[in-house]
């Protein structure tokens, strides 16, 4: 059955594009539902049925899983069974009558407008290290890129006089998203400051570099927002897609259109994008009990 679940994975990687954070979470989840059948009594992918993969989401709950972990396992499932169908290794997807946890609506993280302003001046001081998290953290408000997006970002993909950078997102799809002045500002004192350096520069490609030189990871800028965020005196358990959420929101909130904000974000689905139009009424109606005589 690991044969089958390596086939899986090139067929992933080749023909949808994934990325490689994407490819181990299919690889983690499988492999698990590969082990569930295999105490069950099952070795013969052709030979499972419904109730083994139901078995398998219930062992996920026994063992304390949330309802959206247990959606994404039985997804990535589903797309196993799926694959092994059209490559004709078996008949019947016995998945397909299986229904997804239901998972509660919960709404992302969001900072205020005075917590953003907050975080993005925590960084004031002169020092390297203060330079580049205020450009990272002013950047990633600015354009509403992923993390793994931001740490990826290479000098050549920013054009900051032109005022857009060029980013690749999931399934690699690329897009272009402006760079306010802002944000143009910081990156530009940080190039001046880093570049200014030879000793710093091992990996000079890459736009965010580590105090050694090397190429930023996304938990090294996860433990910086953190360290950040103390410093604003936010008291929110935020994180890198926290700004994202905020980017999202925020335009919305000033009356940018959705399909912009869709393109901006790199969303395939309009619907994923949706949820931030549900963030704004939330506050709009807020706002009108606060503030409105009759609210």
């Amino acid at each position: 059955m690991n044969i089958h679940l390596d086939l899986f994975l090139a067929y992933l990687l080749v023909e949808k594009g994934l990325t490689r954070n994407t490819l181990e979470a299919y690889s983690h989840d499988i492999s698990t539902y590969l082990d569930s059948l295999e105490k069950g009594g099952c070795s013969d992918l052709r030979q499972v049925r419904p109730i083994a993969v139901a078995n398998f989401i219930a062992e996920l709950k026994a063992s304390g899983l949330s309802p959206r972990s247990r959606a994404r396992a039985l997804s990535a499932v589903r797309m196993f069974h799926r694959f092994l169908v059209i490559e004709k290794y078996c008949e019947l997807n016995p998945t397909s009558v299986i229904e997804s946890p239901r998972t509660p609506g919960k709404l992302p993280a969001v900072l205020s407008k005075a917590e953003v302003e907050a975080l993005l001046n925590a960084p004031s001081g002169n020092s390297l290290a203060d330079i580049r998290d205020r450009a990272m953290l002013q950047l990633l408000y600015a354009t509403g890129l992923r993390v793994s997006e931001l740490v990826f970002l290479k000098l050549a993909d920013v054009n900051l006089q032109a005022g857009y950078l060029l980013t690749a997102g999931k399934g690699e799809k690329e897009r272009f998203i402006p760079v306010g002045e802002a944000a143009k500002v910081a990156v530009t004192e940080y190039l001046l400051a880093s570049r200014g350096n030879p000793a710093v520069l091992v990996d000079s490609r890459f736009l965010f570099l580590s105090r050694l030189g090397e190429k930023m990871t996304r938990q090294s800028f996860w433990n910086i927002i953190k360290k950040r965020a103390l410093q604003a005196g936010i008291l929110k358990n935020i994180s890198p897609h926290t700004l994202r959420h905020s980017f999202a929101t925020h335009l919305l909130e000033n009356g940018a259109d959705l399909r912009s904000v869709q393109m901006m974000l790199g969303h395939a689905d309009l619907a994923t994008t949706q949820i931030y139009t549900h963030m704004s009424g939330d506050r709009l109606k807020k706002l009108h009990k606060e503030l409105h005589p009759r609210g």
